[in-house]
């Protein structure tokens, strides 16, 4: 890969849509390099609380020339983000006007480089979002800013709008009706792989502007995707070809199962019928980046999902001790969440040192015989039961196994979370967390269930009465025993 050096050196680069998808992502990885990072923002006191302090965050709107320009003054690089599909049927106008605007501005303030991040597609009959995001890329280029433009098929990553579409179909419907336009060939690529391009445009020598098509490592279908996101999540999925159902039809029904996704959603299954497939490899010849496959996308966006989910404090949802919980917790995304806290009249260390030693030989501190029962109804449809045990008394490691659960993580007197290994419809976690207050402290339960279809739902809901019985037993008798030093397992 050719590097343009001038560049490499600490420079001013400008994010605009920061508060976006990609643009999120982009900006925490730009943080970490040695550039000057700007944002544009509509609102600034939503992104200023959300940025590095050495980000400078400027009020601005792509559409208001006489708002850019003290954002673009002494800029090198100034990266486009953003887009009007959520603005309703205007969008292309709005797309039009603002990348001239933005192009004009970026001229006169002597920007360097603008880059730009579009959708891969060729040829005519393209759907009117793919039209809109190739020609922003066109009248970027005209302004007389060298443009660099990344042309990218489906992304797919935790959170990503393609993702979610993908999880809320599978998950929702036991059969699918699959029109012909599923079958349609992309390139889906990692959110990840997509923010490593991006970075790496700021140092690519180029001696004009330039479109780079990337994609991920495999070619498939929308359908390939459902599927695989089915046998990831061990779902069996019955699906329907049919030769009907175009997808401007697709997407109002999209609008009905998915609401939350309907308008810009809407305009994304729209372009499907398009084949967005990389025919120019030459950004495999320019980067050294070399994309991951669906399958892994799809698995990587699972995991970081898990990772993002697992360090969420939920003390913060729950303002107060004495907050009652309504029937059924609280669902955070996808996962249903039931979490309960009290204060104990001990030091943090010892309150966790009763939390460590939970399972096994001590019990659960309430309603034992039930948990028993749950462990040999677990042993006749194949799982694990209670009979592992754990194989130290009072002390845990990562791995480690405690009866049906398994330690995922622990840091020693504030946090241990178990993940469920018994047979279930879904996955669950069960998390403790301490918190010191003076002489006092703070002893915080938390049951998450992450439901797989409607059987997962029917599960967590049908049994959210037990599971409230047991869980308030075991924190009220946990929370006791460390208070008297013993065991309460009535």
């Amino acid at each position: 890969m050719k590097v343009d050096h001038s560049i490499r050196t600490s420079s001013d680069v400008l994010v605009t849509g920061a508060t976006g998808y990609i643009g999120g992502r982009l900006l925490a990885a730009l943080e970490s390099t040695p550039h000057r990072i700007r944002c544009l923002s509509r609102n600034p006191a939503y992104l200023e609380s959300r940025v590095s302090p050495s980000t400078r965050v400027f009020r601005g709107d792509v559409l208001a020339e006489e708002s850019l320009g003290a954002a673009l003054a002494g800029v090198h690089t100034a990266y486009y983000l953003v887009h009007s599909m959520g603005s309703g049927r205007e969008f292309e106008s709005l797309d039009r006007k603002a990348a001239h605007t933005f192009g004009r501005v970026a001229k006169d303030r002597g920007v360097r480089r603008i880059i730009y991040l579009g959708g891969l597609g060729a040829g005519t009959g393209l759907s009117p979002h793919l039209e809109s995001r190739q020609e922003v890329g066109r009248i970027l280029r005209d302004s007389g800013v060298q443009t660099l433009e990344f042309r990218a098929s489906i992304i797919l990553g935790s959170a990503s709008l393609s993702f979610e579409i993908i999880r809320t179909l599978v998950d929702r419907l036991p059969v699918m009706v699959t029109p012909r336009w599923t079958r349609t060939l992309a390139q889906p690529i990692a959110v990840e792989d997509v923010i490593d391009y991006l970075i790496a445009g700021l140092d690519v020598e180029i001696g004009r502007s330039s479109v780079f098509e990337i994609g991920g490592a495999d070619r498939v279908s929308y359908l390939d995707l459902l599927e695989e996101y089915a046998q990831l999540r061990g779902l069996r999925r019955v699906i329907l070809p049919v030769p009907f159902l175009t997808p401007r039809l697709s997407s109002l029904w999209l609008g009905l199962v998915t609401p939350v996704y309907a308008r810009v959603g809407r305009k994304l299954i729209d372009g499907v019928r398009n084949e967005t497939v990389v025919r120019d490899d030459e950004a495999l010849r320019a980067f050294e980046i070399r994309p991951r496959t669906a399958k892994e996308a799809l698995v990587r966006a699972l995991s970081n999902e898990d990772r993002e989910f697992a360090v969420t404090r939920w003390s913060d949802a729950y303002p107060s001790l004495e907050t009652r919980l309504r029937w059924g917790g609280i669902r955070f995304g996808k996962r249903l969440v039931d979490s309960r806290a009290t204060e104990v009249r001990v030091s943090a260390e010892r309150a966790f040192a009763a939390v460590e030693a939970i399972g096994g030989s001590t019990g659960w501190h309430y309603a034992n015989w039930l948990w028993q029962l749950r462990g040999f109804l677990d042993l006749l449809v194949g799982g694990v039961g209670l009979r592992r045990g754990r194989k130290h008394p009072r002390h845990l490691q990562v791995g480690d196994t405690v009866d049906f659960w398994r330690v995922e993580a622990i840091e020693p007197n504030r946090r241990l979370r178990l993940y469920a290994e018994m047979r279930l419809p879904g996955r669950a976690w069960l998390q403790f967390e301490v918190e010191p207050n003076g002489t006092t402290c703070s002893l915080r339960q938390t049951a998450e269930f992450d439901p797989v279809g409607w059987l997962g739902n029917l599960y967590w809901y049908a049994l959210f009465p037990l599971h409230v019985l047991i869980f308030e037993g075991m924190l009220r008798n946990l929370a006791r025993s460390t208070e008297d030093g013993g065991s309460d397992t009535a």
